[in-house]
């Protein structure tokens, strides 16, 4: 493995634990991701085991990544405070 792609000598498939590995979570976790439908991943074989393309991989961590930076960017925008918007429509009581 290397730091720019540590997935890329696993080869195109990757098994939950190798998945795991990557992500630095326990083979448990990926498969909950998995299960959920958050990380793509294909069954094979006759024993149908779970697969994760290595391209489906890093595009799941680059969206957690863009996840996380516009997360950071609302939070220090001044809307982020604002707990109700109310655009001209009036409430009777």
């Amino acid at each position: 493995m290397n730091a720019i792609n540590p997935a890329e000598g696993l080869g195109r498939f990757l098994t939950l634990a190798d998945t795991a590995e990557v992500l630095s979570v326990s083979p448990h976790e990926v498969l909950d991701l998995v299960r959920s439908g958050e990380l793509p991943a294909i069954k094979v074989g006759s024993k149908g085991q779970w697969r994760i393309e290595n391209s489906v991989l890093e595009s799941y961590i680059e969206a957690l990544y863009e996840e996380t930076r516009r997360m950071s960017l609302w939070n220090q925008s001044d809307i982020a405070a604002v707990t109700e918007v109310n655009f001209g429509e009036q409430r009777t009581r």
